[in-house]
């Protein structure tokens, strides 16, 4: 039935392969029966196999069992649940906090929840495909802003406000760290925007503000992610998404805000009342690395370290790494052929480092993430092999 759009794909170097990995997840893993080295992981702290992870996983195991085998308002969760929600709430300087299956589910329950028919919402133009569909299963009113443009988001904002006669909320929603390029969004100057709109806005529009802090949490501002990487204090208006299957080594995601919120959140979000709950071991082990990042900073400082020694010595041999301020290092080629062309060729050299190409991107890129697992080796290594693969294009 799909024969025609799938040689379609084909042809324009466009289709896709489930690649299942041999290995547990780390610096270096099996594919198809070989080991290659991996910089395309966002297990940004090496927690995936953690020992004393590993160890909280066993135990929960034993003590909850894994199905959770209903919803979490059917007392599919456990007293684990709620206290991970208690830590997250803790460590995001929040009220309160609920625990989604995934970051998908995160954005596209609690956006809904947030904004409906009679809101509207401000949009950066590269956000996640999450919040993009969480979004359209909103009905909000959708504005879409240039990258990283406040003036652009400010002009948008003020435009509705002088010309919308609802009583709706204003709701601006952005990543912070955008997951293809690796570059920031400039939340200090969001912030400031937001302020500024309070006090300015006529009063019957609220504004909220909605971050993905996915590849924020345990990266950005002592693995506090965006807002203390910006020294911004939570405040009731605002709402922090996160994810535990990234820098935190587990699985699932998170909601973090007022009380209020995350209780509105807790009774609305479609893609929380009905998904069976995480897994108790699932959230044991996200528990256990929040823990991990507060005890021990070094991690993340070795994080660092390795992604300004990859930069360093990829603008070396040339190459254009965008607008990248983290651990996510896209390597832009211009072109689709070149794209794949070096990503099979670091493959050969035994470096798995995948080309990104349309539609997930605009412009195709091959993207590498660096993480605290990775050696000085391991960083000189790839890129002597992206040296050689431009070298021979």
């Amino acid at each position: 039935m799909f024969e025609k759009e799938l040689e379609a794909l084909n042809k324009s170097h466009l289709a896709r392969t489930i690649i299942d990995r041999e290995s547990p997840q780390g610096q270096r893993i099996i594919l198809n029966g070989r080991q290659v080295l991996n910089f395309s992981s966002n297990d940004y702290l090496g927690l995936a196999n953690h020992p004393s992870i590993i160890k909280a996983v066993n135990e929960f195991i034993k003590r909850f069992g894994y199905g959770s085998g209903a919803s979490r308002l059917l007392a599919g969760g456990t007293s684990l649940h709620r206290e991970l929600e208690d830590k997250i709430a803790l460590f995001k300087g929040t009220e309160s906090a609920v625990v989604f299956n995934s970051g998908y589910a995160a954005n596209t329950g609690t956006i809904p929840a947030i904004a409906g028919d009679q809101d509207i919402i401000f949009s950066d133009k590269l956000n996640h495909a999450s919040i993009i569909d969480g979004c359209r299963l909103s009905r909000a009113k959708t504005l879409i802003y240039r990258h990283k443009d406040i003036s652009h988001l400010e002009d948008l904002v003020r435009k509705e406000s002088m010309s919308y006669r609802g009583d709706g909320r204003f709701v601006v929603i952005t990543d912070t760290v955008f997951s293809m390029d690796g570059d920031i969004a400039p939340l200090n100057d969001i912030y400031d925007l937001c302020i500024s709109l309070h006090s300015s806005l006529s009063t019957q529009h609220s504004i909220l503000l909605y971050i993905d802090d996915a590849h924020g949490t345990g990266v950005l501002g002592a693995g506090k992610g965006a807002l203390t990487h910006f020294n911004i204090k939570s405040e009731p208006w605002i709402i922090q998404m996160g994810t535990f299957s990234k820098a935190l080594g587990s699985f699932g995601a998170f909601a973090a805000g007022s009380k209020d919120v995350i209780e509105w959140i807790t009774n609305t979000a479609r893609s929380l009342i009905f998904s069976t709950a995480l897994p108790a071991c699932a959230a044991a082990a996200a528990l256990r690395a929040f823990y991990i990042i507060e005890e021990r900073p070094e991690l993340i400082s070795r994080l660092w370290s390795r992604r300004e020694r990859l930069v360093s010595a990829l603008k070396e041999v040339g190459c254009d790494t965008g607008e990248s301020r983290t651990p996510i290092i896209p390597l832009i080629t211009g072109d689709l052929e070149s794209t794949v062309s070096i990503s099979s060729a670091l493959f050969e050299n035994g470096i798995y480092a995948p080309a990104i190409r349309p539609p997930s991107v605009k412009i195709p890129r091959v993207r590498i993430t660096v993480t605290a697992g990775h050696s000085e080796e391991d960083i000189d290594r790839l890129a002597e092999a992206v040296r050689k693969a431009l070298q021979a294009r």
